[in-house]
């Protein structure tokens, strides 16, 4: 099968630097055609008040689906990264997938112009890459917090495999969360502009949402969240389809920190399950 070698040369040379409420339910069975909606701001770096935090893990995820290759299978992402840099109220983050291996499992439709058909071979790319500017609103640790995102998506990945958009994103939302005791609540929603692999829409405009609940237990801490992206139309643009997904997870420590995720997608688009993992470092 072949993959475009122009997205190993533009991801080489990439640099950085952008609703709702819900108890989470249910569990077992699992974070663009797009393949995940943007991640939710990262309040651990804002609260933890240090310089650096770095992160770096991988995913695995089942009866995940691919408009534009047209087909459906397992995703394994390996090289997922989370970099975050904070200076007073601004910090600069960027994360992303270095590797992504796709194996077809179900032809669902033929694939879109310029995308690979079928070949028995998995499909391989590099993954999304956003680099973000958080601009905090509030006093650090305040019992209520809020801050502003803005995001790009850039185009490190290639047409022809089929994961994902060779097109550029561009994000604005707004976070808030409220604290009381061990339990903290909050969301996060704007807007996207985003790039179509479709001749005559050059962008498709979307809501972008997340909203969490945690519940802290000394160095350990539970988290469920939902996040998603809806066009509000009626119709679907292929490659830009709605998407939503809920999240189950555990975060331990502080400096040091290891945090598992499992994911169930709640949109046609979005993977049927799946678990993400993650450790880092806070400097």
């Amino acid at each position: 099968m072949k993959t475009s070698r122009s997205a190993s040369r533009r991801f080489c040379g990439v640099a950085g630097p952008l609703a709702g409420l819900a108890l989470i339910l249910g569990f077992p069975s699992a974070g663009s055609a797009q393949l995940r909606p943007l991640s939710p701001l990262d309040w651990y770096a804002i609260d933890a008040m240090r310089p650096i935090s770095i992160g770096v893990g991988l995913g695995t995820l089942q009866n995940q689906p691919a408009s534009l290759a047209g087909t459906q299978g397992d995703l394994l992402e390996l090289g997922r990264f989370h970099l975050v840099w904070w200076s007073g109220r601004m910090g600069i983050e960027a994360e992303g997938t270095l590797y992504r291996r796709f194996e077809d499992e179900v032809v669902l439709r033929p694939p879109a112009p310029g995308t690979d058909p079928v070949s028995g071979s998995a499909r391989t790319d590099a993954g999304d890459v956003v680099a973000s500017t958080v601009i905090r609103l509030s006093q650090p640790l305040s019992r209520f917090t809020a801050a502003l995102r803005f995001s790009t998506r850039l185009p490190t990945t290639s047409d022809e495999p089929g994961l994902e958009r060779d097109r550029t994103d561009f994000f604005a939302t707004l976070a808030g969360r409220y604290r009381w005791g061990r339990v903290s609540v909050g969301g996060e929603s704007g807007v996207g502009i985003l790039g179509t692999r479709v001749d005559g829409v050059d962008q498709l405009d979307v809501l972008t949402f997340a909203a969490f609940v945690d519940y802290r237990m000394g160095p350990v801490t539970a988290i469920g969240t939902i996040v998603g992206q809806d066009d509000v139309h009626l119709g679907a643009t292929r490659g830009n389809e709605d998407l939503s997904e809920v999240r189950i997870g555990v975060r331990a420590g502080d400096r040091v920190w290891v945090a598992a995720t499992a994911v169930r997608g709640i949109a046609r688009f979005s993977p049927g399950g799946g678990l993400l993992l993650m450790m880092g470092i806070r400097r």
